[in-house]
Formats: C-alpha cells, sequence, structure tokens
C-alpha cells in the first residue's frame, strides 16, 4: 500500500526532529533496544492514530523495532507535520495524513490504516475504533486489543462499553499514573502556554487567565499561568474540583462571570460549547480563546462565526471575529488543540513516559490475546511501576525501600 504524505522530499527536516526526541527519551530508547531483540510485535500489524508529530514517530519508529507493521495516521487535522510524515515514510512506514486536511480527507486517512485489518490499535481520542465500529466490522476479529491516549477517548469509550459495542479490548492508557500525573498536569500546563506565547507574542504577567475544566489538564495549565505571573480563575461543574481550586489559591466563578475579565481563555473539558454565544457577548475586547481539549467544540467556534460582523486574520494562526458591539475576539488555531496546533506539543521528557506505557501496554495486549475478560482495562500496575523506575534512574534519583520487616507490618491483619 502506497502511503499518502504531502512531499517525501520534506523528510530531511523530519529526521532531524526524530533524533532530536530520540536523544531525549530515555525510556523509549531503551524499549527501542529491548524490542530489537525480542521482537514482541512479530508479524502484527499496528494502526495508530496520534497527534503526528515527532515524538509520536520515535513511538512508531520503537514499535517497528519490535517488528510491528506499521500503519500512521494523524488525530488532528492541525497537528500533523508534514517533514515528520515523510521523513516515518523514508524509514519504510507506512503513513497517511498531511497537515490541513480536509475533513473528508482525514477521515479517508483514518480508514487507510484500518483497511489493512490491524491486530493491535494505538488511538488517540477515539476516532480509530469508532470507525472500526461502525465501517469495519468484518475486521474486527483481527483485533488483539488497543490503547488509548486520551480522556476524551476513554470517555468514548467507556460510554460504548456501557451500551455494550465495545468488542474488543482496550487499555486505558490516560489512567496511568505515568500517563495522567506527568502528561496531563505538567505536559499540558507547559506546551498550552508554549503555544499561546509563541503564537500571540503577548505577556501573560498581570492578565486574567480563564481555565474552563479544572481536571489534571487544568491544575497544569492553571500552575503555569501562575508561575508567568496571571491572575487564574478556574471555571467548574464539579464541586469538589473547585474547591481545590480554590485551596490552590485561585478565583472560581461561572463562566459567564469570568468572561467578563477574562485576557486569555483556556477550555480543558473533554465538553461542547464551554464558552458559548453568551460568554462572547460580554467578553473584552481583544480577549485571547484558545482549547486544550481533544475536539475542537468547547469554544462554540460556529456559534461565533454567526454572531460575527467581520473576521480577519489578526496574526499567522490567529483569526479574529467582531462582534455587533464592536468588540474583536481573537481564536488561536480556529479552537483546536493549541499546544499542537499552535505549538509542537508535550517536551519530549514527558512523553517519553507516556509513549514508554503506550508501547509495553500493547505488549501486554500481544502476550495475553485472548485471556483478557474485560474490554476496558487498566494499565497493569507493574508497568505503570516498570516506567517509573527507570524514569527515576535516568533522573539519577534514588528512594527507600521497605524492608522484609515493613513488609510484614503492612500485610499484617488489624
Amino acid at each position: 500500500m502506497e502511503s499518502i504524505i504531502r512531499d517525501i522530499n520534506l523528510a530531511e527536516s523530519g529526521e532531524r526532529k526524530i533524533e532530536w526526541v530520540k536523544r531525549n527519551c530515555d525510556l523509549l530508547r531503551t524499549l527501542e533496544k529491548e524490542f530489537s531483540e525480542t521482537k514482541p510485535f512479530a508479524g502484527k500489524k499496528v494502526a495508530l492514530s496520534v497527534h503526528l508529530e515527532a515524538k509520536t514517530a520515535y513511538l512508531c519508529k520503537v514499535l517497528a523495532a519490535g517488528g510491528a507493521e506499521m500503519y500512521v495516521t494523524g488525530s488532528n487535522p492541525l497537528s500533523t507535520q508534514d517533514d515528520v510524515a515523510a521523513a516515518l515514510v523514508k524509514a519504510g512506514l507506512n503513513v497517511f495524513a498531511w497537515y490541513n486536511a480536509t475533513e473528508d480527507e482525514y477521515n479517508s486517512h483514518i480508514r487507510k490504516v484500518l483497511e489493512i485489518g490491524p491486530n493491535i490499535i494505538i488511538d488517540d481520542g477515539g476516532d480509530l475504533v469508532h470507525m472500526m465500529h461502525t465501517e469495519f466490522v468484518d475486521l474486527i476479529p483481527n483485533v488483539i486489543g488497543g490503547c488509548e491516549e486520551t480522556t476524551t477517548g476513554i470517555i468514548r469509550l467507556e460510554a460504548m462499553n456501557k451500551k455494550g459495542e465495545l468488542k474488543f479490548p482496550m487499555v486505558r492508557v490516560n489512567n496511568a499514573d505515568c500517563k495522567h500525573l506527568f502528561d496531563n498536569r505538567y505536559g499540558t500546563g507547559q506546551s498550552v502556554w508554549d503555544g499561546i506565547n509563541r503564537t500571540t507574542n503577548l505577556i501573560v504577567a498581570g492578565k486574567n487567565v480563564v481555565v474552563a475544566g479544572y481536571g489534571w489538564c487544568g491544575k497544569g495549565v492553571a500552575m503555569r499561568a501562575k508561575g508567568l505571573g496571571a491572575k487564574v480563575i478556574v471555571t467548574e461543574v464539579n464541586p469538589i474540583r473547585a474547591i481545590e481550586a480554590v485551596m490552590d489559591g485561585f478565583e472560581v466563578m461561572p463562566m459567564n462571570d469570568a468572561a467578563k475579565i477574562g485576557d486569555f481563555f483556556v477550555t480543558v473539558t473533554g465538553c461542547d460549547k464551554v464558552i458559548d454565544k453568551d460568554d462572547f457577548a460580554v467578553m473584552k475586547d481583544g480577549a485571547i480563546l484558545t482549547n486544550a481539549g481533544h475536539f475542537d467544540c468547547e469554544v462554540d467556534m460556529a456559534g461565533l462565526r454567526e454572531m460575527a460582523v467581520e473576521s480577519k486574520q489578526m496574526r499567522n494562526n490567529i483569526m479574529g471575529y467582531k462582534l455587533p458591539t464592536g468588540q474583536w475576539l481573537c481564536v488561536i488555531a480556529e479552537g483546536r488543540l493549541v499546544n499542537l496546533a499552535a505549538g509542537d506539543g508535550h517536551p519530549a521528557e514527558i512523553m517519553d513516559m507516556s509513549f514508554a506505557i503506550q508501547a509495553l501496554s500493547a505488549k501486554y495486549l500481544v502476550e495475553h490475546q485472548g485471556k483478557l475478560e474485560s474490554m476496558l482495562i487498566d494499565v497493569p500496575e507493574d508497568v505503570d511501576m516498570d516506567v517509573a523506575s527507570r524514569k527515576l534512574a535516568f533522573l539519577g534519583k534514588k528512594i527507600d525501600t521497605l524492608t522484609e520487616e515493613q513488609i510484614a507490618y503492612l500485610n499484617a491483619s488489624l
């Protein structure tokens, strides 16, 4: 099958990006060496849909080193990097993706990686699994299982499983401690502000930053905003998380109140229309709107375009929308993932842990083929702890270990 990319001549630039990632991903380098020797994925076809940039590319190469026949696409039309896609094709992998794909092109690329009849699925947001269950039902018997990277994807999987629609095991990679505690919090926290700062070239210190959602991603975004000198406001629907935000030192209020005073807005909820027409109507002139949730629905772009009496490009990757009342609202990356559509995504060292979890979870599925009873499974604790122990060693840190006496004490019945 011939790959579908923009331009193979871009490969040299992509190779440099991947090599930089490799230099800074100790865990994945170790797994690449181990997999090259043991070939855990020999004879297996892997369909992967993850934001197609250099860190994802290196994960693909690690799996390929383990014997996997890789079929790769992106999970967002604006996060694919064409030079990285070209580098993977040059390395012998099958790639179907390009930057700024139309909806039809994006879906066509998803189909390409599924029609080969994958044995393992690695998904980010649930598009592969959804299409597998709707358009490629006849190929489902080939699937050993899959791994899901994101909160949004897991929400979709849990809905499918509740209805009895999920037909093969899926590992909730996002729920692993070595994923959400670091990727969601520190990775999202840094990469969101990388994307905003490089795109706007505006000061954050002294501004009002509104963070919608105080899950692990929201915590990270708020923490980094505070570090940049912003006054942080959190909006929530969960009273427990709202209390947590208050005790972390942040203001908490409804979105429509926050909309009146916010300078920067970041949505990280996984929900629809978190910022809507009522909120747009009361915003200040020049407010910056961004989204860090998986899908481009958290900022109601359709509603904003409907309200606007004029629109124009304000700066590269920033569209301005003029409201009837005269104020301009500025949206980064069309309301898509700001850290990827306007940046390079999470830092390499962070994705080193997340993608190590992905690779080892895929290996676990192969090793336990036909033995898994549940359709939704958590990352095994020993895999999580293995990744943490390796990472700690690479950081040059040591910790205590329990003595036999301490273990006996902890295991003693009361």
